[in-house]
């Protein structure tokens, strides 16, 4: 059994409710590091109307604008962020990357480059991705592939990965967003295509729930934690794959806690070490569980031993240099 994006949301919207209202935590200075959010999504719906938007819960079918991320990152010293494509209509996806072009151009934006959304099975792949290929602002392509539409083994047909090779070749990167049963595919991808750099999204969309025995009967039912553990070292032994921290808060449990996040996010930070890892807010999607603020929070509860330097990669430093961010 598989899990649509609908599906998802639906089932991670009652966190929302318990969330809501919880006032921030006030952070120290010394533990407010520089932040540059890898994952930022933004929709204004009088410009863009992603399909699935329509059937997800409340908390996040209304606008998101830079407004509204302002208020959300206010005193976490976020100081840059990197737009994710927001799974819009194939027909609106070259509006989408020149409204990316556009924000990221501008001074009165956080956000300074972005990750645009693309078909690479499509024969008219190379053509599309070709239009922003000398734009410094376009730093990679995404798919999301944990839907109905793409079953396992999908990106792994020849023609995909003819065009992922293609964004090696210009200067761009892939993001792995895919069932964690299918991480293996990545892994797959990845060794086919060694000129060009990927990125695993969400921990490899790691349920907290699974790794709780009280509660694994909750969590989702294509989620096997040996087999999920298992591809994420394959997937790391790959010198040109890295893992973005993000997007578990959305999967936990309602009432959470920053120990229930610690099994996913310590794996991945010691399966790819410190260098290879960058923070994610996947905001506003983040809301499904928690304020942006409580997900930094509960990150930084989780990451607190590990030495100031490893703690300043993953969340600032390593995403400046695989970016390119001046």
């Amino acid at each position: 059994m598989t899990m649509n994006r609908r599906q998802f949301v639906e089932a991670s919207a009652a966190a929302a409710v318990l969330t809501a209202g919880l006032p921030h935590p006030v952070l120290s200075a010394e533990n407010n590091l520089p932040i540059v959010d890898t994952h930022q999504h933004l929709w204004d719906l009088s410009k863009f109307q992603p399909p699935w938007l329509k059937d997800a819960p409340k908390v996040i079918t209304s606008s998101h604008d830079t407004g509204d991320y302002r208020q959300a990152t206010k005193g976490l010293n976020v100081v840059k962020a990197v737009y994710m494509e927001i799974d819009v209509a194939p027909e609106q996806q070259v509006e989408e990357a020149k409204h990316v072009i556009e924000i990221s151009a501008s001074v009165d934006h956080p956000t300074v480059a972005g990750v645009i959304s693309g078909r690479p099975n499509s024969e008219q792949f190379a053509s599309y991705i070709q239009q922003f290929k000398s734009s410094p602002y376009i730093k990679g392509v995404r798919q999301v592939l944990q839907v109905d539409s793409t079953p396992q083994g999908f990106c792994l047909q020849r023609q995909f990965v003819k065009s992922v090779q293609l964004l090696g070749e210009l200067g761009m990167s892939f993001d792995l967003c895919m069932r964690p049963m299918e991480l293996s595919d990545g892994a797959k991808l990845a060794r086919q295509c060694p000129g060009t750099r990927f990125i695993v999204d969400h921990c490899g969309n790691a349920d907290p729930k699974a790794f709780m025995p009280e509660s694994a009967r909750d969590a989702e039912p294509w989620h096997d934690v040996t087999t999920w553990k298992n591809d994420m070292a394959t997937l790391a032994g790959c010198d040109n794959v890295v893992c973005k921290i993000s997007g578990i808060v959305a999967r936990a449990p309602k009432d959470w806690k920053a120990d229930q996040l610690a099994p996913i996010i310590d794996y991945c930070l010691d399966r790819f070490g410190p260098n290879r890892v960058m923070f994610g807010s996947d905001w506003p999607v983040c809301k499904l569980g928690a304020s942006y603020c409580d997900w930094v929070d509960g990150l930084k509860t989780v990451i607190g031993n590990r030495p100031i330097a490893d703690q300043r990669r993953l969340l600032h430093d390593n995403a400046v240099e695989f970016y390119g961010l001046a």
